[in-house]
């Protein structure tokens, strides 16, 4: 799946946006959050605390910010970056790999 006005990215770029101090935002619920995250990743839940303000409250909109969930099969991180790109943010990537990829890639998790 791609997003229209959003960046679709590999576990690899994930990393190296990661490196370079982009924004994570994690979308699933609480319980996915608090099981595991990458880390220093900003949690707004798509479902209950996702809106612009809080957005805005997370990163600039012309900052790079990383919307993941569960892997290619959770629909959530895509709904997140649609209503990122809405709200006028321009950086916007989607991580369809979500937090299983970066897991199974060995980097670092919380």
């Amino acid at each position: 799946m791609t997003v229209e006005g959003a960046t679709t990215i590999s576990t690899g770029d994930a990393k190296a946006l990661f490196d370079k101090g982009a924004i994570f935002v994690d979308v699933r619920g609480g319980a996915d959050f608090e099981a595991g995250r990458i880390p220093g990743a900003v949690h707004l839940d798509l479902k209950s605390t996702l809106t612009e303000a809080a957005l805005m409250e997370a990163a600039d909109k012309g900052q790079d910010i990383v919307m993941y969930c569960n892997g290619q099969k959770c629909g959530l991180s895509s709904a997140a970056s649609v209503k990122a790109v809405a709200w006028g943010f321009t950086a916007v990537k989607y991580f369809r790999d979500g937090f299983p990829g970066w897991q199974t890639a060995g980097y670092p998790v919380e």
